[in-house]
């Protein structure tokens, strides 16, 4: 009797290890952005009248993919326009003359995990321009909200600057412990600002003005960071 029954439990064991393990639920891959491309001026848009242009985004399929959120930056006024298709391109109607930032999400129904592409800048061009203002410096270092230790009352600022022209010729370090930080220092040429000054306890703003040879300046948002 004990031998029939050790027999009906190896049979059931063996029968429930031969079902078919469901198979695993992957999450969406990120897509690579096709154009407008980074750091480009964008020309090719459909004038709708003397401030719009309407845009074609474009980007590659992403595979475990059944939608994608696109994401679009005005870099002067911070304001984003989101978008949401199962294409893999789609058309937006925005500012001309304007610097924009943009980049995808891909989503599922599956699965609550999404993937977010690189992020590209591009300058949507406007009516009989021959020069472009720079792209709004990227701030590296010290990054938002960053709490920093800091060794002998100092630190380095790290910013990433790009333009079109290619014809950036300095910037210029705002810095202080309000959200209005005043000029600490102009024509600087490297994307850096080191021994900068600061105090323990103490939460500081700054951003970056970046010129070109042209004349024309851009601005980066006011970024913040306390030091321990």
């Amino acid at each position: 009797m004990k031998k029939s029954i050790a027999l009906i439990l190896l049979i059931l064991s063996t029968a429930a290890g031969c079902k078919k393990k469901p198979d695993p639920i992957v999450p969406p891959a990120k897509a690579t952005l096709v154009s407008p491309m980074q750091n480009e001026l964008c020309t090719n848009g459909r004038v709708v009248n003397s401030t719009e242009s309407t845009v074609l985004f474009d980007w590659n399929d992403s595979q475990n993919t059944e939608s994608y959120e696109l994401s679009i930056k005005n870099l002067l006024t911070g304001i984003v326009i989101i978008k949401s298709t199962t294409q893999t391109q789609h058309e937006v109607t925005i500012l001309r003359n304007t610097p924009y930032s943009w980049y995808t999400t891909s989503k599922s129904s599956r699965v609550a995990a999404s993937a977010q592409s690189d992020v590209w800048k591009f300058y949507n061009s406007g009516p009989g321009e021959v020069s472009n203002a720079p792209f709004p410096a990227d701030i590296t270092a010290p990054s938002m909200a960053q709490s920093v230790a800091v060794t002998n009352g100092l630190i380095t600022l790290y910013w990433t600057g790009s333009d079109v022209d290619g014809d950036i010729i300095g910037y210029d370090v705002y810095f202080g412990t309000t959200n209005a930080p005043t000029l600490l220092k102009s024509n600087i040429t490297e994307g850096f600002l080191a021994a900068v000054s600061v105090e323990p306890n103490k939460t500081y703003f700054w951003k970056i003005t970046t010129r070109d040879s042209k004349g024309n300046t851009s601005v980066s948002a006011v970024y913040q960071f306390k030091v321990l």
